[in-house]
């Protein structure tokens, strides 16, 4: 289990920005904080309304310099349209392989009871060093 204090696990995965590149975490840590807002799928309400928050409120992230990241199972194609329906500016990390939420230990094995795994809704900040400074997990 990844708690404040540890450094966080790295893992590489497509990230869809508009086009789909590769988003390595080691390499996406910067001078400033980095959020990691895991969640379990597009297209579903709540993560809707969850990934739009963020949307609504990314002046503040921007503010002190923070960069934010959705990070779902869902594949890169999917999450640039859900990107482009909701006019998120944040990239979005398609973690298919479901490296990331295995590292971070955010697995729901049976998402909505549907025997799907997929992320549990959770935040983690990283600073400037990838050092694990807050962590929330639902």
């Amino acid at each position: 289990m990844v708690d404040v204090g540890d450094d966080a696990p790295d893992f590489t995965a497509p990230l869809a920005d508009g086009d789909v590149d590769s988003f390595t975490l080691s390499e996406a840590v910067g001078d400033e904080p980095l959020v990691l807002a895991f969640y379990p799928g597009a297209f579903t309400g709540v993560c809707t309304d969850e990934m739009c928050t963020f949307r609504d409120n990314l002046d503040a992230f921007e503010d002190i310099g923070a960069t934010v990241y959705g990070v779902s199972v869902d594949t890169p194609f999917a999450n640039n349209e859900f990107r482009d329906q909701n006019d998120l500016s944040f990239g979005l990390v398609s973690d298919s392989d479901k490296e990331a939420i295995e590292a971070f230990d955010v697995v729901d094995d049976d998402f909505a009871g549907l025997g799907y795994a997929a992320a549990k809704r959770s935040v983690f900040v990283l600073d400037a060093d990838g050092e694990v400074i807050y962590k929330w997990v639902s």
